[in-house]
């Protein structure tokens, strides 16, 4: 009797054809070795930079970064003590920082208006089968592409030198950045808008504006609201750290206490505190209306 599975013509032996069972073992367990060989490769490289990244790091830090971990909780104690020493202070200290904190939000919250709308123009701009002038597309993707890879406090920082220090450095700042992530966010989405729509309204005779209004906007508001709400919480965070190279807000205040050091870390807390809980507010009011934007986007869709 003939051994089916190892009998002639079926795999193995002298006999084996190629393009057999055999042949796609012998191919899958090579792919799986090169990949193996070619992860560690890679691992080993990471493992390599990582270590003459810290060793240059090391060098070149003050003091050395393993020297000073010991005191690594020295100063968050100190702070936290003498706060905790002035609690009495903490209410009325909210109430003195709530107009920075009130500059603050007003300052992300016109930076995302401003980053968004023109985030939105680019998008359109930028995606393809979308585009009004389809040439320029790469143009608009670059455009895009270095609003948000020049971080905002070097942004900042050129304004302030220009403009002098106050809010309208940090809101410009902030717009152009929130511009370039937005609107390759907001091109995304914009890209996988059915077309459908827009190929009707240009059968009417309907202009570039019109359907991109009235045929792409209704698609993809949902997702674009989503995305503009988180990136709102992001600028609020950026807002309070612009604070610190002078573009006013709550940032500044907290800059100002930490230079006095001492006697001044009651306040330092009050308005780490009050960034928190407006932060972690933001972040729940957000969350919730995301929610709701995307699951009514996805009944829609099912609809």
């Amino acid at each position: 009797m003939v051994d089916i599975a190892y009998g002639p013509g079926n795999g193995s032996g002298p006999d084996r054809k190629p393009g057999t069972s055999l042949d796609t073992t012998e191919a899958y367990l090579d792919m799986v070795r090169r990949r193996r060989l070619y992860s560690g490769i890679i691992l080993a490289l990471f493992v390599a930079l990582m270590i003459a990244g810290f060793q240059l790091a090391e060098s070149r830090n003050a003091g050395g970064f393993i020297n000073g971990l010991p005191q690594i909780f020295a100063f968050p104690s100190e702070v936290i003590t003498e706060a905790w020493e002035k609690r009495a202070n903490i209410p009325g200290l909210f109430l003195q920082f709530l107009p920075s904190l009130m500059e603050t939000v007003n300052i992300a919250a016109v930076s995302t208006l401003i980053g968004g709308f023109t985030a939105a123009l680019l998008a359109l701009l930028a995606t393809r089968g979308l585009a009004r002038w389809p040439r320029l597309t790469p143009l608009f993707r670059r455009m895009m592409d270095l609003t948000r890879s020049i971080p905002e406090i070097v942004i900042a920082l050129m304004l302030i030198f220009i403009l002098g220090g106050g809010p309208v450095p940090a809101m410009i700042a902030i717009s152009l950045h929130t511009a370039g992530a937005l609107g390759k966010l907001f091109s995304e989405v914009a890209e996988n808008a059915d077309v459908k729509p827009v190929e009707g309204l240009t059968s009417v005779g309907a202009g570039w504006l019109q359907r991109m209004w009235l045929g792409v906007i209704p698609q993809v508001a949902p997702n674009w609201l989503s995305y503009l709400m988180l990136r709102f919480e992001i600028n609020v965070r950026a807002s309070a750290i612009l604070g610190f190279v002078g573009s006013g807000g709550i940032g500044y205040d907290l800059k100002l206490a930490m230079q006095w050091g001492a006697g001044k870390y009651d306040q330092v807390v009050a308005i780490f505190l009050l960034l928190f809980l407006t932060i972690v507010l933001i972040d729940q009011v957000t969350d919730f209306y995301r929610t709701r934007l995307v699951r009514g986007a996805i009944q829609k869709t099912r609809a």
